[in-house]
Order: structure tokens, then sequence, then C-alpha cells
């Protein structure tokens, strides 16, 4: 089929394919487009002087000087080239087409020159040669079918019409034998053209997609980008009242400690505490994909790593009257053993939630050089459509009036974003209305020669949480916030534990209390600084200049509410102790005094 300019009111899309198929017909004739006249010019020289010189008739002479004419005119006339816009390939296939025709018009003549002189010889040399251009020409010109028909047919129909016209049998089944060739030439042509078109139409469609799909995959990294950048800033907006709630709360259950109103203040930090745990979730999401948790694998023993779960799951799963099976194996597996407990941690909070009756078994068994760690549940289970969407952020099954004791729907998001950073595949299998199945592939190792080298990872924060206990907390402290309440809030905490707290709202008033403190005699022992000053000012910058400024070298704890990515990343380039809103009274002081002691 012949590409032709698109109709004014066809679709844009289709006229542009079409053009873009055009201009590669246009580019696929022109590319021997020099060599093939100059060959042409030399064979006609050829040819017209060995019939002429066996013919003797001048007429052929007039002829000879007429096709060089156009074979020259042919040369030297404007040509394609690819430097030309795809909105003129129809101007040059026309043109090509009407220039080739030109040629194989004078050509037509030169058989009612040779034909009627009755000599074998000279009429079978000339067929060889018109068969011989045809055949060419199906090589070279069915690009464009205009071309093919107008440099094929007037040559050869003024062949097959000269032999015919001589009216004797040989003659009239040479003419025959022509008009076959001719049909069959055609008939090739066309086959090829239409071939190419479609091949062409298909790779210029497949670009089209790709592009498209190219499209679609920035536009979706965009949104994740926006997506994640509106998270932190509402996780940042959200966290700053909370820490100012979280900070007094704190003090008030501190103030009220042994006193009956201290139950409600206690109700108080439980209700704080639960949100404060959902903005972490978000917080775990962000962190990850900032890149600035860094596992650290090492050899852990599965019993260690299961014991804690099963102390953590085991009254909510007598809760629920859900049996909860923990089994010991003996294993010893290659991992992060923080990151592996938040995988399985996340995995079993996943089962429980989705579990009404029945239970869940947490497994380890060996498999060549891997340990398959897996958590089996009897619940609702996950419909195959549903399968590919449980790891997607906020997604949850069976949930349409977002129940809050079902959490976020990001636990499986962690989950997925663990496997990655751990290089532990997790494989899902689930039977709608019989349970799911998770299992997750963790390298297998040989037990040490010394367990108690390793302490299991439940056991990290009991030893912090020791350690910061035989601590002394810091006796001065400077807190640099541009928040009024989060200054008072943190104030009347640390002054509710002997702590003598001095806060600021901006880092020239900090330079200035920090210069007092040394002209008295009595420097800071530590410096409390929020991440976003005012005005757009960067605490962490602004932190590191006033740790530093006198000489004094004051230790520097950030705190902050940032959850986006690149920021993330800057806290953890820095190396500076940092706290994410809303911290939890305990823990503060704990950080407090490590980062004091530690100077």
């Amino acid at each position: 089929m012949s590409v032709q300019p698109a109709a004014p009111n066809a679709p844009s899309a289709e006229h542009e394919l079409g053009q873009r198929v055009l201009r590669e017909h246009v580019a696929s004739v022109y590319s021997t487009y020099r060599v093939s006249t100059l060959t042409h010019m030399a064979f006609v020289v050829v040819f017209g002087s060995i019939i002429y010189s066996q013919l003797k008739d001048p007429s052929l002479l007039f002829w000879l000087a007429g096709l060089l004419m156009a074979d020259i005119y042919v040369f030297f006339t404007p040509r394609w080239n690819p430097t030309r816009p795809a909105r003129e390939s129809a101007y040059w296939a026309r043109k090509i087409s009407r220039m080739v025709t030109l040629v194989s018009m004078v050509t037509a003549v030169v058989p009612w020159l040779i034909v009627p002189h009755d000599n074998l010889p000279m009429t079978s040399l000339l067929m060889a040669v018109i068969v011989g251009s045809c055949a060419r020409a199906a090589q070279s010109l069915w690009p464009l079918k205009p071309a093919l028909f107008g440099y094929t047919m007037p040559m050869s129909l003024g062949m097959i019409t000269a032999l015919a016209w001589q009216g004797d049998g040989l003659h009239l089944f040479l003419a025959a034998a022509g008009a076959a060739y001719l049909l069959l030439t055609l008939h090739a042509g066309i086959g090829q053209h239409k071939l190419l078109t479609e091949s062409l139409m298909l790779r210029f469609e497949n670009e089209a997609l790709a592009a498209r799909l190219g499209e679609q995959i920035a536009a979706t990294e965009r949104a994740s980008e926006e997506k994640t950048r509106f998270l932190g800033t509402a996780s940042h907006d959200l966290r700053q009242p909370l820490h100012a709630i979280a900070l007094f709360g704190a003090a008030l259950e501190n103030e009220l400690r042994d006193r009956p109103e201290g139950r409600n203040a206690e109700r108080l930090m439980r209700a704080v505490n639960a949100l404060g745990a959902s903005l972490d979730t978000m917080l775990d999401v962000s962190r990850l994909d900032a890149g600035v948790i860094t596992p650290a694998p090492q050899p852990v023993q599965l019993d260690a790593l299961f014991l804690p779960l099963n102390h953590t799951f085991a009254a909510r799963a007598e809760q629920k009257q859900l049996q909860l099976r923990v089994r010991a194996s003996g294993l010893w597996v290659q991992s992060d053993p923080q990151l592996l407990h938040r995988m399985l941690s996340n995995l079993m909070d996943n089962a429980l939630k989705y579990t009404m009756r029945g239970g869940v078994t947490v497994t380890a068994r060996e498999r060549g050089d891997a340990v398959w760690i897996e958590v089996r549940d009897t619940g609702i289970g996950i419909a195959p459509e549903q399968s590919g969407r449980i790891f997607e952020e906020f997604y949850q099954i069976n949930n349409p009036g977002r129940d809050r004791s079902r959490g976020l729907g990001i636990g499986l998001s962690i989950v997925q974003r663990l496997s990655r950073l751990l290089g532990h595949p997790v494989q899902m299998h689930s039977r709608p209305g019989r349970g799911t199945h998770f299992r997750v592939v963790v390298p297998a190792v040989s037990t040490p020669a010394r367990s108690g080298a390793l302490a299991p990872a439940a056991a990290v924060p009991e030893a912090a949480s020791r350690h910061a206990a035989a601590l002394a907390l810091p006796s001065r402290v400077l807190l640099l916030d541009d928040e009024l309440e989060i200054r008072e809030a943190m104030t009347g905490l640390l002054r509710s534990h002997a702590i003598d707290a001095h806060a600021v709202a901006d880092e020239a008033d900090a330079a200035a209390a920090l210069r007092r403190a040394i002209g008295e005699g009595r420097p800071f022992d530590l410096l409390l600084c929020d991440y976003r000053l005012a005005d757009g000012a960067d605490g962490l910058d602004a932190g590191l200049r006033l740790s530093q400024a006198e000489g004094a070298a004051t230790p520097l704890l950030l705190i902050t509410g940032e959850t986006s990515p690149d920021r993330l990343q800057r806290v953890r380039e820095s190396r500076v102790p940092v706290l994410f809103k809303p911290v939890v009274a305990d823990l503060l002081l704990q950080a407090m005094a490590e980062v004091a002691v530690a100077r």
C-alpha cells in the first residue's frame, strides 16, 4: 500500500505517522540517486554505441542525445537530503516519480527504432536491457509505488507494443513473455512495498509506545516524589504540635506521679505515643527511601530473635483468642539483627491484624545455603487480584472504613523496602478464606564458635536502657527552636528533671547565650537544636556553627520533624545525633545523657 499525505481532518497522530513512513521511503530511494544516475548514463552510452554500430540508423543518435539530456537533468536538479523536514516528503516523492517516468518515457521510444529492423540479436539485447532495468527498478524503486510504476511501465509497454506490432508468431510470443514479466515484477514490487510500509509503521508505533511509556514512568516518578514531599511536609507540620503536646504531657505526668490525677496524664501519654508511633511508621518509609539506613550484616541466632517477638505479640494474640506459635530452630543466619527483627515484626503484626480465628505460626527451616523464615496465618487471605497491591503504601484489604486498629497500611511496604535493602527475598502465597503464608529467604551461616559474642537484636534496647540509667544528665542545656510552644514545653520538661534549661528562638540569641555562659564560667553542657528554623534557616548548619563557637566545643543534639529523603540524607552524612519528633521523654533524656557523656 502506498502512503499518501493525510487528509486535513485526519487525526494528527496518524498523519504524523504517515509522514514519517513516507520520509523513510523517500530516503531509501534517494540513497542510491547519484550512483544510479551516473551508472545509467554510462550504460546508455555503451548500449547506444553498440546498437548504432549494428543498425547504422541516425534516429538512434537523436534518441541517445535525448536520453542523455534527461539523465543530465535528473543528475543536476535539486534533490532530497536528510536535512529536509518530514512535511516535504510528499513533494520529493512526487518529484523523483516524475523524473524516473521522464527517463522511462524517453527509453520507451527505442524499441520502435530497433524492432522494425527485424534484427533478432539486437531485439534480444534490447529485451535483456529492458528486463534488467525493470528488475533493478523493482529493487530500488519499490519503496515508492508511483516511481516503480512510472519507471517500469512506459519502457515495458513500449517494448511490448513494438513487438506485438510486428504480428508474426515469434514477436507475439516475445510480447506475451514481456507482458508476463512486467506483471510479475509489479506484483513483487507491490508486495515488497507493502511489507516495508507495515514494518516501518510497526517500528514507529513501537517507538511511540516506548516514548509514551517513558513519559508515564517519568510522571509516576514525579508523582512518587511529590507524594514523598507531601508526606514529609505534612509529617513535619503534624509533628511540631504533637512534639509540644508530648513534652507538656511528659512534664505533667512527671509532676502528677503518685497522685490520682496521674492516671489521666498516663492515658494522655498513651494516646500521644500511639499517634507518634503512626508518624514514626511513615518516617521509616522516608528513611528507607532516602537511603539513610545502612544494614550491618552479622551472624544472627534466630531463636534469640524469635524470643522477644513471641513476648511482644503473645499478649495481643491471647487478647484476640488466637494461638501464636513461634518455634525454635537452632539456626543462624547472616543479616542485620535489628532490620530483620523489624521485617518479622511487621509480618507478624500484619498476620494478627487479619486473623480472626485459628492462629499464627512462625518457623525457620534450612534449605541448602538459605534459611526460610515463614509466617503463616489462618486469616482472611488475599485474593489474586489484590496480591500485587499489598506492598503498596496505605493499601489495606477489607478495611474501607480505615479502622485505626489495623494500622496505616504501611507495614508490608516497609517489609518490601527492607527486603530490597537486606537482599532477603519475600515470597507470598495465599488462599482467600484460608490464610496467608509469607516466606523470607535469608542466607544461612554455621553456628559461631562463641555464641555469646553477638547480642540478640532485642537485647540491644535493654542494654541501652541500662546504660542510659547509669549516665548523669547534663546540668545546663541550651535549646534553639523558633516555636514558642516547644520552647516552653521543653524547658518545662527539663526543669522538672532538675536541668537548667535556657531556650532561644534564633542563632544570634543562641550565640549571645553561649558567650554569656562562658563569661560567667558556667558553659552549657549540651546544645539542643531544631532542624528547621524561622525564615528557612538551616538548624543543622546553625547548630554546627554554634557548637564550635568560642572554642567551647558544645555537644550538639539535633531534633527534627523532617522526613524528606534529601534532608534525612544530610543529617546522616553530618553524623550529628538526631531525634525525630515527637520525642518520647525517656528517649530524649537518654540521648541527652549519652551525648553529654560522649563529650
